[in-house]
């Protein structure tokens, strides 16, 4: 918007957003920042979501409304995602909590949209904040508020084609320059779809994924020898790089044992990944987000067999350390969920 001469925003639906608040970092701080490396790496590994920041443990129901609104506006004007992981737990799992919250957070973009009107078009209605993921932005809702920008309400008005000079809406045409587009991808499984991957009998990954992805810790797929998946579907849902770590190294100390042991092949047993499947299943119970028309379910418009309450479970929602701790109990168990031979 502010380099573009004008700039048309078509949004088919929100979704809610907050400030990232990011800011330059002064070479003193950096230095003190990387003096304190180990101490941040160990917060990172006992955090669920892998950061620093810890969920507020007081409880949603135990403090006033006063001390919940004093902590909101801290973490809405603070930096990261500690709107997210520095909250109250209830707000992901209590309808009621995340209502109170959710109705915070509308206020707050109401305060930064001049047009009240547009303001209630950009504030979600079908569903509470952090059911699906929220995106951090920087000055996205004063965006609007300039004189070269344009908002239109594709539920209102739909997107009917591409035209050779722009788009054309069930109301009137566009002309652009240049059109960007924001159809979403189809997460964790879309990239291993895309890949011919055969098991032992000829199945094909994306076969066996048609209804959702089934894994075993979310690296192992029975009936597929010798695949190893990092960061696939399944896995924590926490910071990437974290569990990315945590993957290689298992990973790593699985190839070590077969490499030691003149082993040449590791598959997960039936058992054990409906075993894993399940627990998957159960982690998605206690939080909202199992409502969530996103990614998050499965949820994509773009692609068969994912539409919306056709879930997908594509992540585990038990965090990383519990994670960790199943995986490094896999290994001191001598990987008893394994055919290894």
């Amino acid at each position: 918007a502010k380099e573009a001469a004008h700039l048309t925003v078509f949004q088919r639906r929100p979704n809610w957003a907050a400030p990232l608040n990011n800011r330059e970092i002064s070479e003193e701080e950096m230095a003190e920042i990387r003096s304190r490396y180990d101490e941040i790496f160990a917060t990172c590994a006992r955090t669920p979501g892998g950061f620093e920041h810890e969920p507020d443990r007081r409880g949603f129901y135990t403090v006033s409304e006063e001390e919940r609104r004093e902590l909101w506006d801290r973490l809405y004007d603070g930096p990261g995602f500690g709107i997210w992981l520095q909250n109250f737990v209830e707000i992901f799992m209590d309808e009621n909590a995340n209502a109170e919250f959710s109705e915070y957070i509308a206020e707050r973009i109401r305060q930064r949209v001049d047009d009240p009107e547009l303001a209630e078009k950009l504030i979600p209605k079908d569903h509470g904040f952090g059911i699906q993921r929220v995106p951090l932005e920087t000055g996205y809702f004063e965006t609007y508020n300039r004189d070269n920008v344009t908002f239109v309400d594709a539920s209102e008005t739909p997107i009917e084609r591409i035209t050779e000079s722009g788009i054309q809406t069930s109301d009137q045409h566009y002309e652009f320059d240049i059109i960007v587009y924001a159809t979403g991808f189809d997460a964790f499984t879309g990239a291993f779809d895309r890949i011919d991957i055969r098991g032992v009998n000829g199945e094909s990954l994306r076969d066996k994924w048609a209804d959702g992805p089934v894994t075993y810790l979310g690296l192992l797929v029975e009936g597929f020898p010798n695949l190893l998946m990092i960061s696939g579907p399944q896995t924590a849902s926490t910071n990437f790089p974290r569990g990315a770590e945590l993957a290689v190294n298992w990973a790593t100390e699985l190839l070590e044992h077969m490499w030691s042991s003149e082993l040449s092949r590791f598959e997960a047993t039936p058992s054990a990944e409906q075993d894993w499947f399940d627990h998957v299943v159960k982690m998605y119970e206690p939080f909202l987000l199992k409502t969530a028309q996103s990614w998050i379910t499965g949820y994509n418009s773009n692609l068969d067999g994912h539409e919306y309450g056709n879930t997908r479970y594509n992540i585990y929602n038990g965090g990383g350390p519990k994670y960790a701790d199943r995986l490094r109990q896999e290994a001191q168990d001598g990987y008893q969920g394994l055919n290894i031979d």
